[in-house]
């Protein structure tokens, strides 16, 4: 430590991060089995044992916000996620510098923008009242359409909107990683008479396996764990059946309702199960041969 005493201290900011943010408030846990009130505190409130828990597999709400969100998690998974796979295997054989580094900014540029400017320009695109496309709609003779507020239109508007923000940033891990595989592979499959699709199939894909492989198991880790920013920006009356999920639910009962200890109770239960998830994939992915991610 004394020796690599620099390197110690560049990690400090983010392992006081950790300890501030994540470990500490884990404490505060400790109110899903209280009925917690504020100005009794922690030590103060009654218990309930398992009583919120109860609550929350009982009441009817609890299946629709777990199909919600295991609904939109699926679409994430096998939409969103393989596409930053091939849009980095489309940009690592553009030969053009010039023309791949601009197609590269053009993409990264959505995700340092706020989900709140998302969604503003999506409700600026597809409102029905004013709403650029419903108004080429319009011109064309065509009905319009609710996009924003039509439970069919609801998650197809969601995913596309993960996509446009999030595809850039993706696909920087998978481009580091397929930077990182020996040129002498290309060229010996090049040899054997290998074409570009044979060269990405046999080469480029088996070398990134295992950083998919743990990007997956990360990813499974937040099954239950969309985010509340941008679903709730998108929820409203009308979609409320199909775009309500644990996050936004969370929020209502929560600090809306104050029903604090009750919501801590959702809040943890969403974290075991990402727990488990990523326990168990970790484990199918060793027994394949990988590496998982410990």
């Amino acid at each position: 430590m004394k020796v690599n005493i620099l390197l110690y201290l560049m990690i400090f900011p983010g392992v006081l991060f950790f300890i501030i943010f994540k470990y500490l408030p884990m404490g505060g846990l400790i109110i899903a089995f209280q009925d917690y009130q504020p100005y009794l505190g922690i030590f103060g409130s009654p218990w309930a044992g398992w009583k919120h828990f109860i609550r929350l597999f009982t009441e009817p709400t609890f299946f629709m916000l777990l199909k919600n969100t295991l609904i939109l998690f699926g679409l994430e998974l096998v939409i969103f996620f393989p596409i930053p796979i091939i849009v980095s295997l489309m940009l690592n054989e553009v030969k053009n510098k010039h023309f791949k580094s601009g197609i590269q900014t053009i993409i990264y540029i959505p995700h340092f923008m706020s989900w709140v400017i998302i969604v503003s320009i999506t409700f600026v695109l597809l409102n029905v009242d004013g709403g650029i496309i419903n108004e080429l709609l319009a011109m064309m003779g065509l009905e319009k359409i609710g996009f924003l507020t039509s439970p069919n239109w609801t998650r197809p508007v969601y995913i596309a909107q993960i996509i446009w923000k999030e595809l850039g940033w993706s696909t920087i891990i998978y481009l580091a990683a397929i930077t990182a595989v020996d040129p002498q592979l290309y060229e010996a499959a090049e040899i054997d008479g290998a074409s570009r699709l044979r060269k990405t199939w046999h080469v480029t894909l088996p070398a990134i396996r295992s950083v998919i492989i743990t990007l997956l198991i990360l990813k499974i880790g937040s099954t239950l764990d969309l985010g509340f920013e941008h679903m709730y920006l998108l929820l409203n009356s009308l979609n409320r059946s199909v775009a309500e999920i644990f996050d936004t639910y969370i929020y209502t009962a929560g600090l809306k309702n104050g029903q604090l200890s009750f919501s801590t109770a959702i809040g943890l239960f969403k974290g075991l199960v990402g727990l488990i998830l990523v326990m168990l994939s970790n484990k199918l992915a060793k027994k394949l041969g990988e590496d998982g991610v410990y």
